[in-house]
């Protein structure tokens, strides 16, 4: 058996019930402060409910967090790194970053730290992070986010002194697994600066607090105890646990309870060992750790001084079981087994033709299975409360989620982001399975069906968009994902195929019966995850200014339809009875783009599909801003083979009726005596005056892709009065100069993946039919004539530049920041003239499709 052999071997073992490989996981997130989960304030503000400062010292509710962590897929214990530089005010255990209210383009971590490496089994992951030996710039960072205004670029911690003369310790842990239940992490650190430079390293151990709540069947208080150099827990849930570590520096054991510091918070006596306890110990001497050496929470501490450049490792296990094993036994030959069949595992994908290339895939594929994370949240618990805690206050679920009591999740899953969004999104978790399934298909099936569950899918069958507002509306790109999941998976698992379709089915109609209020096949949404690409707030309209009808809106409920109808095929090549689905969709698609055409949205004149808003008198204006909101419409395409209509002789004569006998609601459908039909929303001709304005550089094509705005308003800002307020669309290439949806997101200018990933599909699907015939300039103006694949292929170049170095070496994506060689960020955005990263500033799981554009490229 080959390395590559054993790492998929331990998935196929787990996916066939065997042992559980994926049980222990990096499932712990980076932030629970701050979460809507953790707030139970009368006004809604999640960050002011439960801010950074209150972490260190306060109890969760419902998940932990930590650096560099593990834990069991229930989060019934949780294993991470703590440290200290000797300067610190307090003990760094957890991410900093700014809350919506203190940095002038939102909230974002400001921390150096990387999800370097990982494998889909966890049995082998690498994060690394840069400390300060200084004190940590935290009132520094606060304070000038708050002077700036929206109009000047972010402070980050590069910006301060803090790394001055590279003064920073170099930490790295890997975790390797010897066995699904025994864990080896390796802890090294380096003085990178000119001096001799102390650290404290305290792997720390504990238990979420699932005790304290007065919950009926809740466990006894379980119990961790030092025994030397060994932490032994004990969970009447688990078993007993035991960390070992290795005696070089090490100082001793530190035990304290996992349980809120209410003193020091409230001024109420509570614990004598709090959960702050080995902090306050280490950082003060404070007598805060239990002198009898146990508690539910403990951490083995390390001292190590280190001279300059001088390196250092520590090395912990943790395994099931009483006994403290030999850490040394066999932890070398895991190490360097795990990173083996790691590296052979990424070199068997397909794709990358240089390092650079294989280093985003591999990279991009770490930080989403770094991104998988427990989460806990039981809505009618947290509306109703705990019945040991306060009750709370009265209208919490009129601030949000009042509508979804049914939602109960308690699960691993995809996060955008582990620090700004640590909680699941719908739109997002779609593409990030896309990525997942080429290195773990099975676990990105099961995310895909766990989302349409009874108990996340809502009675009416709408999708939960996110925690902060569950019914909001995120395009409809389910259906797209779970196509694509079975494609990048061998295009044979029908089973998947079919129960993802029949919930859909669910969440169709719920888009048909509230997101088209007049029934005239023109879709709403509101905001639809673009935020601020409009001139106002597109789910807060007021209803005397009209009602908008959306170009956005409408163009993902058309390729929803050709989504459900390609699935229909697919299934019906095994089951004949879903011919007559296909049929229903592949009609449904034809009244939807015939009115997208008839009904205003298409712009002759312009060669563009706009917004319009229609007035109490039923005048339809139009909102001239050329957006993305646009450009979606030629996402809307599909094809069949004539093989595969010979094949289903029923859907093939319904479709050769419809076309005859409604000859007006066929635009749509362009059928050839080739090899195939398409079905688009646009037609040959449409097409070309869109994609003239795409590949225009002047428009939409940056050197980084394509983007959300084009830049003709830079000289030409889009002005409109509705409802007697003036609002104004600017092209804005880097960050939001305003607070709309709260600012911590532009979608005025900036090149985004997933719709720039949607487009170059597209792309690929119609040249697919169009063939070689049909070519466009590419640039704009350029005198280049380029088939749709090779335009296809030029914006996926352009898309994973953007982490390849440049002209003199430098990523564009990196802007003024200076990475280390070899690790990459994963940004929200990219500005739309430098490419530089901005937004969620480290691992955001849809950028991670930039893998999927490497392993999918046809050329």
């Amino acid at each position: 058996m080959n390395e590559r052999d054993a790492e998929r071997s331990r998935i196929a073992e787990t996916d066939r019930g065997g042992t559980n490989w994926r049980r222990w996981g990096s499932y712990l997130s980076e932030r629970a402060w701050g979460t809507v989960r953790e707030d139970y304030s009368a006004d809604g503000d999640a960050w002011a409910s439960f801010p950074f400062e209150d972490a260190a010292s306060r109890t969760y509710r419902w998940n932990e967090d930590g650096l560099a962590g593990f834990c069991d897929s229930d989060q019934t214990w949780c294993l991470a790194l703590a440290l200290w530089n000797g300067n610190d005010p307090i003990l760094k255990e957890r991410l900093f970053g700014l809350t919506n209210g203190q940095g002038n383009h939102g909230e974002d971590v400001k921390e150096r730290y990387w999800f370097v490496d990982g494998t889909p089994s966890h049995s082998w992951m690498r994060w690394q992070y840069h400390y300060p030996q200084q004190a940590f710039p935290y009132d520094d960072l606060i304070a000038e986010n708050a002077r700036r205004s929206r109009l000047e670029p972010e402070y980050e911690i590069d910006d301060t002194t803090a790394f001055a003369d590279n003064r920073y310790f170099d930490v790295t842990v890997d975790y390797a697994k010897a066995a699904a239940d025994d864990l080896c992490m390796r802890i090294t650190v380096r003085n990178a600066g000119p001096d001799t430079a102390t650290i404290d390293v305290l792997p720390t151990l504990w238990f979420r607090n699932t005790w304290r709540w007065g919950l009926p069947k809740a466990p006894p208080e379980p119990r961790i105890t030092c025994n030397d150099a060994a932490l032994v827990a004990v969970h009447e849930k688990i078993g007993t646990l035991t960390l070992t570590g290795a005696a070089p520096d090490f100082v001793g054991a530190l035990a304290c309870d996992n349980e809120t510091n209410t003193q020091r918070l409230y001024g109420v006596p509570g614990p004598a060992y709090p959960k702050d306890g080995i902090g306050d110990y280490v950082i003060h001497g404070s007598p805060t750790v239990n002198p009898q050496g146990y508690g539910t929470k403990a951490a083995l501490r390390y001292r190590l001084t280190l001279a300059a450049g001088e390196t250092r490792t520590i090395k912990v296990r943790l395994h099931a079981g009483s006994s403290a094993a030999d850490v040394g036994a066999g932890f070398d030959q895991v190490m360097t087994d795990r990173k083996a069949e790691a590296d052979e595992f990424y070199a068997a994908f397909p794709g990358a033709t240089t390092a650079g290339e294989a280093a985003v895939v591999r990279q991009a594929i770490a930080g989403i299975l770094w991104s998988k994370q427990f989460y806990h949240y039981d809505v009618e618990r947290w509306l109703d409360g705990d019945p040991a805690g306060p009750q709370p206050p009265r209208g919490r679920g009129e601030i949000r989620n009042g509508k979804w009591t049914h939602l109960n999740n308690h699960d691993v899953l995809l996060m955008p982001d582990t620090w700004e969004y640590p909680w699941y999104a719908s739109w997002d978790l779609s593409f990030h399975c896309v990525v997942l399934a080429h290195a773990d298909p099975s676990f990105a099936k099961q995310q895909l069906l766990l989302l349409l569950r009874e108990w996340y899918m809502h009675p009416n069958g709408q999708l939960p968009a996110y925690e902060w507002n569950f019914s909001d509306v995120n395009p409809p790109v389910h259906a797209w994902a779970a196509l694509r999941v079975f494609e990048v998976s061998g295009g044979t698992d029908y089973d998947f195929l079919e129960r993802a379709f029949h919930k859909l089915l669910l969440n169709f109609t719920w888009w048909v019966n509230q997101e088209d209020h007049d029934g005239n096949n023109l879709f709403q949404g509101g905001f639809l995850g673009l935020d601020n690409i409009g001139p106002f707030d597109r789910s807060r309209l007021s209803p005397d200014a009209g009602e908008l009808e959306q170009s956005d809106g409408t163009a993902w409920m058309a390729m929803f339809c050709l989504d459900l109808l390609d699935m229909a095929l697919v299934l019906a090549t095994h089951d004949p009875t879903y011919e007559d689905v296909a049929t229903k969709f592949f009609e449904h698609f034809a009244h939807i783009a015939t009115a997208a055409q008839q009904q205003g949205l298409w712009d002759d004149v312009d060669g563009f599909f706009y917004d319009q808003l229609r007035l109490p008198d039923g005048q339809r204006l139009p909102i001239r801003v050329r957006s993305l909101v646009g450009l979606i419409a030629v996402c809307a395409v599909s094809h069949v083979s004539n093989s595969v209509l010979a094949s289903l002789p029923g859907f093939a004569t319904r479709l050769k009726w419809f076309t005859t006998n409604r000859p007006l609601l066929t635009k749509c459908v362009a059928e050839t005596v080739g090899d195939d039909t398409l079905f688009s929303m646009v037609d040959p001709g449409q097409l070309r005056r869109l994609l003239s304005r795409m590949f225009d550089e002047a428009e939409f094509f940056s050197p980084h892709g394509v983007r959300s705005i084009s830049a003709y308003h830079r000289d030409h800002p889009f002005m409109f009065t509705v409802d007697g307020q003036d609002f104004r669309v600017d092209y804005e290439p880097g960050e939001s100069s305003t607070g709309l949806f709260g600012g911590n997101s532009n979608w005025r200018g900036p090149v985004w993946l997933p719709l720039n990933a949607l487009l170059v599909e597209a792309l690929e699907r119609f040249d697919n039919h169009l063939g070689a015939d049909f070519l466009v300039e590419v640039p704009t103006g350029s005198g280049r004539q380029v088939t749709l694949g090779q335009a296809a292929d030029e914006l996926s170049r352009r898309l994973v530049g953007l982490l390849l170095p440049a002209d003199g070496g430098r990523l564009p994506a990196s802007g003024r920041r200076s990475w280390p060689d070899g690790l990459l960020w994963f940004h929200e955005y990219f500005h739309g003239d430098t490419g530089e990263g901005l937004g969620a500033s480290h691992q955001t799981g849809w950028t991670a499709l930039l893998a999927h554009l490497v392993l999918t490229r046809r050329s």
